[in-house]
């Protein structure tokens, strides 16, 4: 899915000529959300559900917890991997940044091998506390290096503008996967189980 992302000016600035025209702005867009701390948020919520799955102690609430986990990483990596790392991907100027961004794209692709190794290992087995602890390592790591590596240079290569943009469409296509998510094949919404 191509990132659709307006442009400022011809002469390539993003920086502070961007930051500038959008603080100036009045209206609707200056409340939005923008990108970085949409993503900080998501990590805040499924860091709280990898606490929770760590300290559960019976085998539903396990279940139930990394259903929940699974399904946010799974919409959280779609929304950064679709739009927001090709929008830093196209603004890195330099080496470290690019590897910032591959860096990135392994670490999700990492996360992708343990989340099917530990939904196949019952609750009750001795090594799912292991495999989740692992998980929750491998995600809070991951979290910390965009937050203090990837995010703060995004800032500064996109600007607040773009950023606002680029949150939007974030939250605009994690409404639909998450919508997507809650739809089974039925039709029916998950969460109208009988209990």
């Amino acid at each position: 899915m191509p990132v659709q992302r307006k442009r400022s000016g011809g002469n390539g600035n993003r920086g502070n000529g961007s930051r500038s025209r959008s603080n100036s702005r009045s209206g609707g867009r200056s409340t939005q959300t923008d990108a970085i701390t949409l993503l900080k948020q998501d990590h805040a919520t499924v860091k709280k559900l990898l606490k929770q799955l760590e300290s559960a102690e019976d085998s539903d609430s396990r279940q139930e917890l990394l259903q929940k986990v699974e399904t946010e990483v799974k919409v959280h990596t779609q929304i950064e991997e679709e739009l927001f790392y090709p929008a830093f991907k196209e603004a890195a100027r330099s080496e470290k940044e690019e590897e910032i961004y591959f860096e990135a794209l392994e670490e999700h692709h990492v996360v992708d091998l343990v989340m099917p190794e530990i939904k196949d290992t019952d609750a009750d087995d001795e090594t799912f506390a292991a495999k989740a602890k692992v998980l929750k390592d491998l995600i809070e790591h991951h979290a910390e290096e965009e937050e203090t590596q990837m995010f703060p240079k995004a800032r500064k290569l996109m600007g607040m503008e773009e950023l606002r943009m680029l949150g939007g469409q974030l939250q605009e296509r994690k409404q639909e996967l998450s919508d997507e998510q809650e739809m089974p094949r039925g039709g029916r919404s998950r969460r109208r189980r009988a209990a």
